[in-house]
């Protein structure tokens, strides 16, 4: 890759086989004509992977980071420095999350892009970002306060609505729908779209069989285990169902020894072990919830320091909440545990049956 002569690291082996993340802010060559460029996030995570694949008229990119001053330099750097002379071709974002949509109303406006998405992702983004009245500090407040927080732990995370709208621009008009099952010709590579639920709606993953890759999103990471979250606005729903569902899909269509692109941390194979280890992580905090209720009545946010004993600030108290929510779901949906709700909130006891 001689036109990337910046910050340039050697490609897939080296990332597929347990060396060192690249740098922040540099650009690493995955394989010919796929570059990685982690850009910077304002949280404890504190990179997302982007990924470039070339196409005939430009390079296509796959994800965003949030809207900020620092990664729109990024983009704008990469066409002065390692690509330049070159362009952008399109904008494909794997989900609504503000690092992986953030920033496509301003790339989409400033490089002339059209952005490729799913449904789910272009109306939550839409939603999330252009509805205060709806979903404003009020509605969080009362679903946090009816599910067992406390007045000061309510009031910390009524504000989350507003911080999406922070990081996540106006999105850009008009998108082009991916499903499951269309096929998308980027270059000489063809990707089979997949899509999986539980971390976010929909979300879209990028499956290329002949060279065995997956462009995985944020479905299945190697050194964290993704987010699966109860939004407060689908408060009974099954998130963890639907992504434990998703991964046994997952594992039956995407064979062991392909290489995984992941939203974050570095790229690795063996995705079936990894499939196996998350699915048991989550057993394993089922069977903790089912322990923890005994002859007791319980809510979500009873069970939040019984699956994170360790201190929570009030960003990741909103994590540890919605998922341990998804695991109360779960195990309701299963009809392992009983929903019941009085003036005092909602509250959950092993089910007599």
């Amino acid at each position: 890759m001689t036109d990337l002569n910046v910050g340039c690291e050697s490609p897939s082996a080296a990332a597929a086989t347990g060396s060192d993340d690249p740098a922040k802010a540099r650009i690493t060559e995955i394989l010919p004509g796929i570059l990685l460029l982690r850009a910077e996030l304002p949280f404890a995570l504190d990179h997302v992977n982007i990924y470039l694949i070339a196409e005939d008229d430009g390079w296509a990119i796959v994800d965003t980071g949030v809207d900020d001053a620092r990664t729109r330099a990024v983009f704008a750097q990469l066409l002065e420095g390692p690509l330049k002379g070159q362009r952008f071709s399109r904008l494909i974002a794997t989900h609504h999350h503000p690092d992986h949509i953030g920033l496509a109303g301003w790339l989409c406006a400033e490089y002339d892009l059209r952005l490729f998405t799913s449904l789910s992702a272009y109306l939550a983004s839409l939603t999330l970002r252009g509805n205060p009245e709806r979903l404003g500090r009020a509605f969080y407040a009362a679903y946090y306060r009816r599910h067992g927080m406390t007045a000061a732990q309510a009031k910390s995370l009524q504000g989350w609505p507003e911080h999406y709208r922070e990081l996540v621009g106006t999105p850009p008009p008009e998108f082009t729908r991916l499903l499951a099952g269309d096929r998308l010709k980027l270059g000489h590579r063809e990707f089979e779209i997949l899509t999986g639920d539980g971390h976010a709606p929909e979300q879209l993953m990028l499956y290329c069989a002949a060279e065995g890759l997956l462009l995985a999103g944020d479905q299945v990471l190697m050194r964290i285990s993704p987010n699966i979250s109860v939004d407060p606005t689908g408060p009974e729903s099954d998130p963890l169902g639907h992504y434990l569902r998703s991964l046994e899909n997952l594992r039956g269509r995407v064979p062991d020894g392909t290489l995984v692109l992941p939203g974050h941390h570095k790229p690795f194979r063996a995705l079936h072990a990894r499939i196996g280890e998350l699915q048991e992580q989550h057993r394993q905090r089922l069977e903790t919830i089912l322990r923890a209720c005994g002859d007791s009545e319980l809510s979500v946010g009873d069970l939040v320091p019984v699956l994170f004993s360790r201190p929570l600030d009030g960003f990741q108290l909103g994590f540890a909440f919605g998922e341990a929510h998804a695991h109360v779901n779960r195990l309701v949906h299963d009809g392992r545990l009983k929903r019941s709700s009085s003036d005092d909130g909602i509250r959950y006891r092993i089910s007599p049956d």
